[in-house]
């Protein structure tokens, strides 16, 4: 049974209040908010979801009593990933030997199975945004340090919610019941800023046709193919299980400078560190087209802008699929 967004503590007192006969809102204005968007201090909710930036529906509430959730999930042929249909958003990082790993954020829903669950690496520092939490299987002692030095929490194996699957072999048996683990955190949230500045389709530039999109890591590449007749953008290279695909409705690929995290792996083979400051290109490929712009992050904790030569770049409300390729070591291409 996977989980839907549940009400704020937040929404449910102010809905109370409402009922009652208050009013009033944050400007003053003395007209009453709907329930659905007031916080009990008189201020006023976003009435859209801070990692898609689409509308809520009904009566959900986009201050969730959980904070983001963020599942490293293996992306190699092994995986039989399970739960990406739920995420909101989905980061693709390099790790060692040219391979990738997924970094699925989940705040709108909590499912019930996310997996295979993975390490984490001292990429996510710059990815994981402020406030929210990584579900791993663990790290590096070097990297557990540098996460714990950076202010984010983790879980790993041990945490409500995990569990090893009897359907596939080690290490791709670890899974996570996230709505378990969600119910099982006990503080206090408020809704996220938003991850990417949002606005709509009709907002972005002309850009030019682009209907399939190469994300080159190295080792690995991730192919997309644009669906006219969903809007969506569909993945030959995926390792979702059949019907638990990413929903993308934008591929954001950025061109990210790669470093050296100071440690190698099992085999030998240095372990990357994707530097997610400073600024880059960025390519956005929405409903069959590219739009080419500039990244830029104040730091590892800094927001992500988008611009063009024309000033600020907006991403469609949507479900986003983002490629943090490396700009030397790999590459992005497209075909018409």
């Amino acid at each position: 049974m996977r989980h839907p967004a549940r009400l704020s503590l937040a929404a449910l007192t102010v809905a109370g209040l409402l009922l009652s006969g208050c009013s009033g809102d944050a400007n003053g204005s003395g007209e009453a908010q709907p329930a659905s968007q007031q916080t009990q201090d008189g201020g006023v909710f976003a009435s859209t979801w801070p990692l898609t930036g689409l509308n809520a529906k009904g009566d959900q509430q986009t201050a969730q009593d959980h904070p983001i959730l963020v599942a490293k999930i293996d992306n190699s042929g092994s995986a039989q990933q399970s739960g990406l249909s739920d995420a909101d958003l989905v980061v693709e990082e390099l790790v060692e030997g040219g391979t990738t790993r997924l970094a699925a954020f989940f705040y709108s829903t909590m499912p019930d199975e996310v997996g295979p669950v993975r390490s984490m690496r001292a990429s996510d520092i710059g990815i994981v945004p402020e406030g929210a939490r990584i579900v791993t299987s663990g790290a590096a002692p070097v990297t557990i340090k540098r996460v714990k030095d950076a202010g984010i929490t983790f879980y790993g194996e041990g945490a409500k919610g995990f569990y090893r699957s009897s359907s596939q072999a080690a290490p791709y048996n670890l899974f996570s019941r996230l709505s378990e683990l969600a119910d099982s955190i006990k503080v206090k949230t408020t809704r996220p800023d938003d991850y990417l500045e949002w606005g709509t389709a009709q907002d972005l530039p002309q850009g030019v046709p682009a209907t399939t999109v190469y994300a080159d890591f190295g080792s690995h590449t991730s192919q997309w193919n644009f669906d006219k007749s969903s809007g969506r953008w569909n993945s030959p290279t995926s390792n979702a299980r059949q019907g638990d695909e990413f929903p993308a409705e934008t591929v954001l690929a950025l061109k990210v400078r790669v470093g050296d995290a100071g440690y190698k792996d099992p085999a030998g083979s240095f372990v990357p560190e994707t530097k997610f400051e400073g600024k880059g290109e960025a390519l956005l490929f929405h409903d069959g087209r590219m739009v080419r712009g500039t990244w830029s992050k104040d730091g590892l904790k800094g927001p992500i802008k988008l611009t063009t030569k024309s000033g600020k770049l907006t991403v469609p409300a949507g479900r986003v699929f983002i490629e943090l390729v490396p700009a030397k070591e790999g590459g992005v291409r497209w075909e018409k």
